[in-house]
């Protein structure tokens, strides 16, 4: 294969993989790639809680969380396809982005206090108020 034949494949995946996720997600917004920032941010805080508390890492608990994001993608995909049969403007899947993203900020910063990190008291209050409303539903 030479060069030509190389980024011509390359190019047709890459055109492929942009119109599958733009069929799945629509236009692409800032809260998605938000969103994905914070899944990073939350493995890596995570396993580094993990290792802090000298539990080390377990591949169980890791695909677990992996496939929780991944299904938390499928909710988001879904929440789009509602708005296009809705006929709405991306109401659907813009709640369903934002939970997301508070429920990943909210999961990074515990793991952060699981980390031995010290946090304000006024955002541990916060925390814990939205875990006891997300434990009531």
């Amino acid at each position: 294969m030479n060069l030509v034949t190389i980024n011509g494949i390359t190019g047709s995946v890459a055109s492929a993989a942009g119109a599958v996720i733009a069929y799945a997600f629509g236009h692409w917004t800032e809260a998605l790639s938000f969103l994905l920032v914070a899944f990073a941010i939350d493995i890596v805080t995570g396993v580094y809680a993990s290792r802090a508390e000298g539990r080390g890492l377990s591949s169980s608990v890791a695909s677990i969380g992996a496939g929780k994001k991944g299904l938390a993608l499928l909710v988001i995909i879904l929440a789009h396809r509602i708005d296009i049969l809705l006929e709405l403007e991306a109401i659907v899947m813009t709640a369903a982005v934002y939970f997301y993203i508070a429920n990943e900020l909210v999961s990074i910063t515990e793991n952060l206090g699981r980390s031995g990190m010290k946090l304000p008291g006024k955002l541990r209050d916060v925390i814990d108020v939205l875990k006891t409303k997300g434990n009531d539903k």
